[in-house]
């Protein structure tokens, strides 16, 4: 019997478990000429060793019949064997009394050896990041952590892991599939087998890649890390990477020089990261992208502008004029905040290529779900399905990629199909400490990135002191994303040469790091040194270099000084060519009527009631719902749901992309919208009836979103920002959600304008209303709406002619709470109309979706009507205003309430109530007209939210001033509390009929003095 027959036969689960990685394909040999390969059945069990045996049997009569790698392993073996090279096995293992086993134990050994380095390579490809000399200043481990896995050769003692000896160094070793450390051979010593490990996962590289489960990803990677001679450079390259280098570091030395006591958030300690940047770039539109959307914290941000957007010089240094006068209204923001938009030529490929910058605050990660709802926009624009065209990249501080959540929020989007950007690169400018916090105090995971292996991204880190390194790393990452669409992260670890600014001192509590630091040769002297000593470049075309780049700063810095007016329109980063006049104005003041024609009213309509695909089978409840639509259409009346459909139905006809987003939005959160159907036999098999209407109507996207606030709205914030052409609405669950959304609310929506003159029309809908539903489901917290709406509560305003559209411009953003469907209409459509792009903000009720007087007439909605920002009383008390007592000013749901309790204590001619549609920008004008028109009737405003919440404390002083104090407005609603709603049914029930009780008392402010 040949050894290799005993061998098949004796061959176990343990040994099958070491042969074959749980990572690699194995060819069956019954399918190698018949079909295509299958993977090797039940290799985890025992009775993998029979298979072997067969396939051994099969390689006798036909070698040609296994897969080539098992070919070589029996050829190998079994001339091994033959030839007598191995040693006998040791007495513990192969009992002395056994001698007739020796060829059993030589070919025993044999395979026990081969599995060992198999083994051992796989170690290396796993865990040989953990003793990677990753940090350049050399005083702490990357991953937090000095201790090296036992399982990795660092020293001849470790060979007795795996059973080898130092005899073995110089055996040769059948290489497996699932290694390219050999190039060209097939067989490599041991010795030079962790030679090549090491210089591939223990230098100034390491990668993290081997949890991926994908089979073929992971081959991608190590064909581009383990091939030898991979990382090779050109003269040519080496030398764009030298003069990149210095653009780097002499565009900070410039400032510190000129500005040296400004805060400037510089790039000191990492300046290869504008190559590296540069490199993504140019690698990308090698391969065809045409768009770069990129997002950043503040670190860096002006070197960005500089050297990659290419941001002129002048506009960059006359910001730090403090005599600059600003040419826009609105606040401004610090240089380091401000974006940028540029199109230009890519050197490297001699194609066009257009750069953003995303504006971005101080909150740090914010900016990532901005940047990839832009750039889901540009690549739907563009009909860029795959992300050919258009990506992001993200740059990252190494204590926020680990300490904000936000960031896994946008990795948890990346694969989601309606917000996929396909493939993010992104960038990690770890500075090993967050402000003046020790890493060790700052993250719980042994690297900042880790949060990224949540979505099988590969993670390379790199020493950031090896710009070579750093470059063909940022190389393969960009085409690891125009491969496999997919995320990816490169960790470059380096230091911060200052403080957490300029004007911060690090040594008071990082003492030891910045004694380091002070001691460290920066990276383009190193790099230079280098290059000079290879003879790729001399002293003098160095210092020529450096002399180049600071004559342009200088010629840069004295045209700085001709500027006396800062335009903040030169630093947008989402322009809307066409949309404005040439000098950024409105074309118009005016917004047309917001109504459309019956028969368009019509036909919508009948579609939105109707199943647009044959043989679909929808649920019996929603043929219900489909057969109430159809009888609203025929009666001229539409309730909220339908009346959404048609202003959403009526802008896609005129080719207004809309798209809705959020949690449950596709059904609707009350079951009221039904914008998708599923058929109820075919798994996943849909139907959007939205997208039926119109023969070349603009399409609809509806979309459920994850559980998330922050990072989806974030998100549709970016998307709105690509077109003004696009209606783009999310929807919180419930309004009271919004809150884990603040961030973008505070920093983007409300403050957008006026930080960075960003127009922006996002929708946001929040379901509102008191309902007995307890204070987790009941309020959207108007209130932080209105204080933070910029018109001023003490400024009689000027009526004139363009008042309404004047006031809507003026304004940071719209805030309304509609009563009826008609109003909800019509205010989408006029987000639209309007000749410029504002936030708007809609208190969506609930109860009020299915309430039976919450309908509208096709009257309210025909050609020629339009939003009515105050919806006055029509009633009997309006017939004889002179006879009112009591004028109820309310906005929304309890205006229904209101009027049920008017009703029932016969108080319809003593008691007038207006509703406000639109609350901020408060209606000055109609209140006015209203109050006068009830000269003798006290003015009460009614809200059902607490006193301290709501609207009273806006509207208040509003009336007071539009009424010139000469009347008083009280208050009727509940008190003030602490939560915003009870949770006790009862409670609710209590309050409601207590302060309706009050509304309607004509007496109740007799005697009270204002």
């Amino acid at each position: 019997m040949s050894p290799l027959r005993l061998l098949a036969s004796r061959l176990g689960a343990q040994a099958i478990r070491l042969l074959v990685p749980h990572d690699v394909q194995v060819v069956s040999w019954q399918l190698r000429s018949s079909g295509p390969p299958t993977t090797l059945p039940n290799s985890r069990s025992g009775s993998s060793s029979s298979y072997i045996e067969e396939m051994y049997f099969a390689w006798l009569e036909n070698p040609q019949s296994v897969h080539k790698s098992w070919d070589s392993f029996f050829r190998k073996a079994n001339e091994e064997a033959s030839s007598g090279l191995m040693q006998p096995q040791p007495p513990s293992v192969v009992p002395e009394s056994r001698p007739a086993l020796s060829n059993r134990t030589k070919t025993s050994k044999l395979v026990e050896d081969h599995l060992a380095v198999q083994s051992l390579i796989r170690a290396y490809q796993i865990r040989g990041h953990h003793v990677a000399q990753l940090d350049p200043l050399g005083i702490l481990d990357a991953d937090l952590d000095s201790f090296v896995p036992s399982d990795l050769i660092t020293t001849i003692d470790k060979l007795a892991f795996y059973d080898l000896r130092e005899a073995d160094l110089d055996k040769e070793f059948q290489l497996p599939t699932t290694t390219f450390i050999g190039g060209s051979e097939n067989t490599l010593s041991l010795r030079e087998i962790i030679r090549r490990l090491e210089s591939t996962y223990c230098q100034h590289i390491g990668l993290e890649f081997m949890f991926i489960n994908d089979v073929e990803q992971c081959q991608w990677i190590r064909q581009k890390f383990e091939t030898p001679g991979v990382m090779q450079f050109s003269s040519e390259e080496k030398r764009t990477l030298l003069a990149r280098l210095v653009h780097s570091m002499r565009f900070e030395d410039f400032l510190a020089r000129k500005w040296s006591s400004e805060k400037r958030f510089g790039l000191e300690g990492c300046e290869v990261m504008i190559p590296a940047l540069k490199t993504i770039i140019d690698k990308s539109s090698e391969m065809g992208i045409e768009n770069v959307i990129l997002g950043m914290p503040h670190r860096g941000r002006l070197n960005v502008l500089a050297n990659v957007i290419r941001k002129d010089l002048e506009q960059i240094f006359c910001q730090f004029d403090p005599k600059l006068e600003a040419a826009d209204e609105g606040s401004g923001d610090v240089k380091y905040h401000l974006g940028m938009y540029h199109e230009r030529i890519n050197r490297a490929t001699n194609r066009n290529i257009t750069l953003s910058l995303v504006a971005n605050p101080s909150h740090l990660e914010a900016v990532d779900p901005v940047v990839q709802g832009k750039t889901k926009a540009e690549q739907f624009y563009r009909g860029d399905l795959e992300g050919k065209k258009v990506m992001s990249i993200l740059v990252h501080g190494d204590a926020a990629f680990a300490g904000q959540g936000v960031v896994y929020e946008t990795f948890h989007l990346s694969d989601l199909p309606s917000y996929t950007t396909n493939g993010t690169v992104h960038v990690v400018v770890n500075n090993q400490i967050g402000f003046t916090t020790d890493p060790r105090m700052a993250r719980s995971s042994p690297y900042p990135t880790d949060v990224a292996r949540v979505v099988n991204a590969p993670i390379f880190h790199v020493n950031a002191d090896d710009p070579e390194a750093v470059i063909y790393v940022c190389s393969v990452a960009a085409e690891w994303r125009n491969t496999f669409n997919k995320d990816v992260v490169v960790d470059l670890v380096c230091y911060r040469r200052r403080g957490h600014n300029e004007m911060d001192e690090p040594m008071f509590t990082q003492p030891l790091m910045y004694k380091q630091i002070h001691r460290q040769v920066p990276v383009l002297k190193k790099y230079a040194d280098k290059l000079i000593a290879e003879g790729m470049v001399t002293l003098q075309e160095f210092e020529e270099e450096i002399a180049k780049y600071d004559r342009i700063c200088e010629e840069a810095y004295g045209r700085s000084k001709d500027k006396k007016i800062l335009d903040i329109k030169h630093w947008l980063d989402s322009p809307w060519p066409g949309f404005f006049n040439v000098d950024g104005e409105p074309k118009s003041m005016t917004c047309p009527a917001t109504g459309i024609p019956e028969d368009t009213l019509t036909h919508i309509g009948t579609v939105a009631s109707s199943v647009p695909l044959e043989g679909f089978k929808i649920h019996t409840g929603l043929s219900r719902i489909l057969r109430g639509r159809a009888d609203m259409t025929k009666k001229r009346t539409v309730d909220w749901a339908l009346a959404e459909y048609m202003a959403f139905g009526s802008l896609l006809q005129e080719g207004i992309h809309v798209r809705l987003s959020g949690q449950d939005v596709e059904r609707g959160t009350f079951s009221h919208r039904h914008h998708v159907l599923h058929d109820q036999d075919v798994d996943r098999r849909t139907c959007v009836p939205m997208n039926h209407l119109w023969p070349d109507q603009a399409p609809y996207t509806v979309c459920n979103s994850s559980l998330s606030e922050y990072g989806v709205l974030g998100f549709e914030l970016g998307y709105a920002m690509a077109s003004p052409n696009a209606l783009v609405l999310w929807e919180a669950q419930f309004g009271d959600f919004h809150n884990t959304a603040q961030c973008i609310i505070d920093q983007f929506i409300s403050t957008g304008q006026a930080k960075w003159v960003r127009h922006n029309g996002i929708v946001l809908l929040l379901p509102h209303g008191m309902e007995g539903m307890g204070p987790e489901h009941s309020s959207a917290r108007p209130e932080r709406f209105l204080q933070m709406s910029n018109d001023d509560s003490d400024a009689y305003p000027a009526f004139t002619k363009d008042f309404e559209v004047r006031q809507l411009y003026d304004c940071n953003w719209i805030v309304v709470n509609c009563s009826t469907p008609a109003s909800y209409f019509h205010v989408l459509r006029r987000q639209i109309l309007l000749p410029f792009r504002k936030p708007l903000i809609i208190f969506t009720p609930k109860s009020l979706l299915r309430h039976p007087e919450a309908k509208s007439s096709f009257d309210q909605m025909v050609s020629g009507t339009s939003f009515q920002r105050v919806i006055p009383e029509d009633g009997a008390a309006a017939q004889a205003p002179g006879q009112v007592q009591r004028l109820i000013f309310c906005t929304g749901k309890v205006y229904y309430d209101l009027v049920k309790e008017r009703s029932s204590q016969g108080l319809e001619e003593q008691v007038a109530i207006t509703r406000l549609e639109q609350i901020s920008p408060f209606p000055f004008d109609l209140i006015k007209q209203e109050a006068e028109k009830y000269q003798g009737a006290e003015l009460v405003w009614c809200q059902e939210e607490h006193k301290n919440m709501g609207y009273y404390d806006y509207i208040s002083p509003r009336f007071m001033t539009i009424l010139s104090r000469a009347r008083p407005i009280w208050y009727v609603g509940r008190d003030p509390a602490a939560a915003p709603a009870t949770g006790n049914r009862n409670t609710h029930l209590v309050s409601l009929k207590k302060f309706l009780d009050t509304a309607f008392n004509l007496q109740a402010f007799e005697g009270k003095t204002f």
